[in-house]
């Protein structure tokens, strides 16, 4: 479906190019349309003596001479003959009141043009069509993310504020009218690999609103003011779907403490902040757009972007704690084969200081190592060497053998 669609695209910008390079060499006379018309069949063409005739009878309109025919237009239509160069046609013509046009050889000078024409028009027509697809494919809107709060395994105590938040904005009527306003933003921030991505689409997919997924390396562009009209891009599409959630990963990254050093890396970051403050003061809280901002570092965020009134709320989501690393131990390792030794509990206790990606991570190389090494089993010694590999530190309670 999609190769098809490429070819269209293609078949279509080919025949615009090709309707305007017709139009501009009919315009510079390097061919002719009609005369083209006229040559494409062989019951056009008439000799001399009955060109003459016709002539003399006061049916011609208009002739065209060129170097090597002549084409001329009755009241029944195009036709050519021969050019017999006659010095004098062109007068004998003129005084029998037809009208007369002569064409030279096309110069060099307008074949160039012609092929400028073509080049610049066809780029024209290639850069919008480029346009609406990158308008089409940016900014994705998924109405069904998939994920329930459910899907999450452990971090009960940030769970339970999440959904708290999707009561509010399942019902934001009744929370106004006990005198609590609907949120604008939330920020989510702790270490990297411990789901705040996943959060976003839980809360999306619980209260059943559209969710567009972005992150800060999106508005980030050579070209200047390129990440502010994003932006706006962004926020327009997400009023078109409202209600929607407007996902920012990495927000760090664009949502940095202004600085007025000069640079233009400087003023590019400027101007996406201040776009990103007037988008959110653009909108009220109610109208149906949830902005959700995932960081590494809470504190090098712009005061004035993550002040209340913007940002209501923020949630921290750390490494997992006991209970949660237990529940994806379980989880992560449901079709493996583990060594007596290596219990729950053990593992619980030495994934201790991880992030959820690490253990995953640990656990997979650690299966990995197993099926290199035929071994039936994961051992400690795989969990260890694992951990080296994928630069985990492990809190080993237990003495390998």
């Amino acid at each position: 479906m999609k190769n098809s669609s490429k070819a269209l695209r293609a078949l279509l910008l080919l025949l615009i190019i090709a309707v305007i390079a017709v139009l501009a060499l009919d315009s510079t006379g390097i061919i002719d349309i009609d005369s083209m018309m006229a040559m494409s069949s062989k019951k056009n063409y008439v000799p001399y003596t009955e060109f003459n005739a016709i002539v003399a009878s006061g049916d011609v309109t208009k002739v065209t001479i060129e170097s090597d025919r002549i084409t001329f237009t009755t009241h029944g239509g195009t036709f050519i003959t021969d050019n017999p160069e006659a010095p004098n046609l062109k007068a004998e013509l003129l005084s029998q009141g037809i009208e007369v046009a002569k064409k030279e050889g096309a110069s060099v000078t307008a074949i160039l043009d012609v092929i400028f024409d073509v080049i610049f028009f066809g780029a024209v027509a290639f850069g919008v069509l480029k346009l609406i697809e990158y308008s089409r494919k940016t900014f994705k809107v998924v109405h069904n993310t998939g994920v329930h709060f459910s899907d999450i395994a452990g971090m009960d105590n940030v769970k339970s504020d999440m959904k708290y938040l999707t009561d509010i904005l399942r019902n934001p009527k009744a929370y106004e009218g006990k005198g609590v306003r609907p949120v604008k933003g939330v920020i989510l921030e702790g270490p990297p690999g411990n789901g705040k991505t996943l959060f976003a689409k839980a809360l999306a997919q619980e209260t059943n609103v559209n969710f567009i997924a972005t992150k800060g390396a999106d508005f980030q562009s050579a070209m200047m003011s390129m990440g502010a009209r994003k932006i706006k891009m962004l926020f327009a599409k997400a009023a078109r779907r409202k209600p929607c959630i407007i996902f920012i990963d990495e927000f760090d990254s664009i949502g940095e403490r202004r600085n007025y050093a000069g640079t233009g890396i400087d003023k590019e970051n400027n101007r996406i902040i201040t776009t990103m403050l007037n988008e959110m003061d653009g909108f009220t809280a109610n109208n149906g757009i949830l902005v959700i901002a995932a960081t590494n570092s809470y504190a090098s965020l712009d005061p004035a972007l993550v002040r209340p009134g913007r940002f209501d709320l923020k949630y921290t989501i750390t490494n997992p704690d006991a209970p949660t690393r237990s529940k994806l131990v379980e989880i992560y390792t449901r079709d493996k084969i583990l060594a007596p030794e290596l219990t729950n509990e053990v593992l619980t206790v030495t994934f201790d200081g991880l992030s959820c990606s690490a253990i995953e991570a640990v656990l997979n190389q650690a299966q990995a190592l197993c099926q290199m090494s035929g071994s039936k089993e994961i051992t400690i010694a795989h969990i260890v060497a694992a951990a080296q590999k994928t630069g985990s530190k492990l809190n080993i309670r237990i003495k390998g053998k």
